[in-house]
């Protein structure tokens, strides 16, 4: 009776085992990679850092060594990269180029995970303000004063505050197309230093200096507010890259000048920016429930 006892025990154990395989092997088969989708200018795209994307638009000039690429790779996601250069948030419901359709074209109702880093070509911000403030400084070698911010005031500042409802309506358009998915606004590096400047490298003087990085500040902080009102995540890239700017050397940048630069194009971030970027946004997402 004792060795019969025995028998039915071990049976009973072995059985329950058994049983419970099949909820094991579920269970590891539903932890599949996160479906993660990618959308941009070329902040994002980061044109230059390394070999071009497979597949990616040549245009778009898109990196390997961009930071969804990077993110994607320390998740084990499954990545749709179309960050583009160049591209506006009206890019994203309308096509950039002829090989480059609407960047929501790649969201869906299974799509898990969304960046957004946009707002910096909307009204040919960032252009606009660079080339104009080097055309009214380029002569200032005695850095004198603010000649950008005298000839041009707010126009910069309006341009950025204009296009907040554009990128609320980007927003609701991601939620509307992939309503599951967790949203991550991503916003852009500190490019110029926090005082000073580096005339031979940025021909910008002190005073304008000062004057982009209040544009820049001003873009992030309506980024930042319009993804808290509109469901996503605002992922800080300024904050960190402080003391990496575009007048710092080559070893310490995370932006690259427009003189002597060493890779990536002027005034973007570089592999090492990229890679910077990389770590917080991929911090925001575990922070989030994503891994």
């Amino acid at each position: 009776m004792h060795s019969t006892r025995k028998l039915r025990f071990v049976a009973v154990m072995v059985g329950g085992v058994l049983a419970c395989a099949p909820l094991g092997v579920a269970a590891s088969a539903a932890a599949t990679p996160p479906n993660y989708v990618a959308l941009g200018d070329s902040y994002t795209s980061a044109p230059n850092d390394g070999a071009l994307a497979p597949g990616a638009p040549l245009l778009c000039l898109q990196s390997t060594a961009n930071y969804p690429h990077i993110v994607s790779a320390s998740l084990g996601a499954s990545l749709t990269d179309v960050s583009c250069a160049g591209a506006t948030v009206q890019n994203m419901t309308t096509s950039q180029y002829a090989d480059q359709p609407p960047q929501f074209n790649a969201l869906t109702s299974s799509t898990q995970v969304v960046t957004l880093g946009i707002g910096g070509n909307d009204n040919n911000t960032f252009v606009d303000a660079i080339v104009d403030c080097f055309a009214t400084d380029a002569l200032d070698f005695f850095n004198i004063g603010a000649p950008c911010k005298a000839v041009f005031g707010s126009t910069f500042v309006d341009n950025v505050s204009s296009d907040a409802p554009n990128i609320a309506s980007a927003l609701n358009g991601i939620h509307q197309r992939s309503p599951g998915a967790k949203v991550f606004v991503v916003g852009y590096p500190d490019i110029l230093p926090q005082s000073g400047n580096c005339f031979t490298s940025i021909p910008v003087t002190s005073g304008d200096v000062s004057y982009l990085n209040n544009l820049e500040l001003t873009l992030n902080g309506m980024l930042r507010t319009e993804a808290a009102a509109n469901g996503a995540t605002y992922v800080d890239t300024f904050t960190p890259s402080i003391g990496h700017d575009a007048c710092k050397s080559s070893k310490v940048r995370y932006v690259e000048p427009v003189i002597s630069g060493s890779s990536g194009i002027i005034l973007h971030p570089n592999v090492a920016g990229e890679s910077a970027d990389s770590a917080e946004v991929l911090a925001a997402m575990k922070a989030a429930g994503i891994s």
